[in-house]
This record gives C-alpha cells, structure tokens and sequence, in this order.
C-alpha cells in the first residue's frame, strides 16, 4: 500500500502479486474503485492470458475482478487485457515492476492530501508500438456524469451497433462520432442498468472529469513528445458477459487511441523512441464540489 503520512490524504492498494493492479484508491474520502471477489483470478499462470495455466497468453478469457488494471500492450485483442494483469510484480530499486516478452514497464506512485500520482518508464526496443490503458473500473452511482468537451471525436466499438442510428460498416472494428451522443447513443449519462455495453475512445484527450453527488474526480495523462492519448469508456450497463452479466463503468487514459493494437494505423499507438525508453504519468485528483 502507498498511503501519505498524514492518514486524511490519499491512499493506494495494489497486488504485485496478481497482476500489479490497483485494489483500492481512497481520495476526499471516499473509495472510487469498483471490484469483486473472484478466486479464479488467483490460478492465472504467469503470463497466461487465456486462464488455462499454460503460460502461453493466446486466449481471450480476462479475469475481471476489478480496480484499475494495466492493460498493455493493448487492450482487446491477443493477448485480452494485454501481457501484463496475468504476470506477478514485484519491487525494483522502489519501483513496481513487470518482466513481459518485449518490454519491462515500471511504476512508481506518490500520494498527496487529495492526488495520486503514477509515474510509468518502460523499456524496449526502439519502435516497438503499443496500446496502454489505466484500465480503471469506477464506482459510481446511476446519476453519475462523464464530463468531456461538447463535440470532441470519439470512436464507437462494434458492440454498439444495434444501439446506434446508423448502418455499421461490415469490415470496421469502430465507427467516428462526436462527444457526447455519436449517432444518437448517449455516453456522458450513466443511469440505471438497461443490459447494454458499449466501448468507445474520446481522442486527442489527456484529462476527464466524472462528476458523482458532491464529488469530482479527475484523470490525466501527460507523455513527452508526440504518442497520443485518448479516454477510453468501457459503459457496461448489464449488457456483459451474456451469460451472467454485471455492472461496471471504466474511465480510462491511455495511450493510443484505439483498443486493439491489431487495429492501429499510423499515429494510434504509442511508440518507444530511440533511446529505448518512454515515460509517463496518471495523476488521479478528486475534490467535493458543490451540488
């Protein structure tokens, strides 16, 4: 756990163990991270991304068991969530540290009265391109709103087709839409479970609000040079999995601006320069505002 010294500030809880993932993030007194308890995310193999122990990483079956992951390299796609949920962390020199096929990426955090901050280096070989995402379920009522600015493009994901008023493309993964309601579908507005799920990616962001009774939190990003960031929206009002499905809203930065790094044209995935290194950071704010 990385808790400030004074215990009114900010704490943080993660699970080097299982993944590195966020378990608990406590800012202006309340608990923000969504989760459940799932034993099965206990016997995932190291490296494994399909769940079968084997340590081959080519399936699809994520173990969701909540808080914020650290999908990389890419999101959707092989392996599902990227390489780094299924392989344990572990500490180096005072950082947080996962050893994956084609990268080491490290992370190093810092609380204050009212933020938190995750500070990201990883290591590869120059040009390697992937897709990051602070992969954050949040807890939050059905009243809760997603605040980005009016008319910002956004791409919408297969998923929504059935929801959207407008002929989805056979051959496209994701369709071009503007913030807040791409083609009549409403994403700012969360409300009571209706049985959808729907992903998109708002682009050229780097910060969103979400505003929640007396609360706002915010997310950024910050990188050097040119990789681009988006907000990536995971709206999953009991529409998923089909057979048992459940509740869970993901506001995530990353880095990239699509989900599978699969998908990725010129200019949609981060790329490690040539020095072999590429640092950035997520800072997490929240505060009480008025109603």
């Amino acid at each position: 756990m990385v808790t400030a010294p004074d215990a009114r500030q900010a704490t943080v809880a993660t699970d080097l163990p299982l993944g590195g993932r966020w378990t608990s993030l406590r800012l202006a007194g309340r608990e923000w991270l969504w989760r459940r308890d799932l034993p099965e995310r206990a016997s995932v193999g190291d490296g494994d991304g399909d769940g079968d122990g084997d340590g081959d990483g080519d399936g699809d079956i994520f173990v969701d068991a909540g808080g914020l992951e650290e999908c990389i390299p890419t999101v959707r796609g092989v392996p599902d969530h990227g390489s780094a949920w299924s392989r344990p962390w572990f500490q180096r020199a005072g950082w947080d540290a996962v050893d994956c096929d084609e990268f080491t990426l490290r992370r190093r955090m810092d609380c204050t009265s009212d933020e938190v901050t995750a500070t990201y280096e990883l290591t590869a070989a120059p040009g390697y391109r992937f897709v990051w995402a602070a992969h954050a379920l949040v807890d939050l009522s059905v009243g809760a709103r997603i605040v980005l600015p009016h008319g910002a493009p956004v791409r919408l994901y297969r998923e929504a087709a059935e929801l959207v008023t407008t002929e989805w493309p056979a051959d496209q993964p994701h369709i071009a839409g503007s913030w807040p309601d791409p083609y009549g579908l409403r994403l700012d507005v969360l409300g009571p479970n209706d049985g959808t799920a729907v992903g998109a990616s708002v682009l050229d962001r780097d910060s969103v609000d979400v505003i929640d009774g007396p609360h706002r939190l915010t997310l950024t990003v910050s990188v050097d040079g040119d990789t681009p960031t988006s907000i990536a929206l995971w709206r999953n009002l009991g529409g998923y999995p089909p057979a048992s499905p459940y509740r869970s809203v993901g506001i995530e930065p990353m880095l990239g601006s699509v989900f599978d790094l699969a998908d990725a044209g010129p200019g949609d995935a981060a790329t490690v320069p040539q020095s072999g290194l590429l640092r950035w950071e997520l800072r997490i704010r929240a505060e009480r505002v008025d109603p």
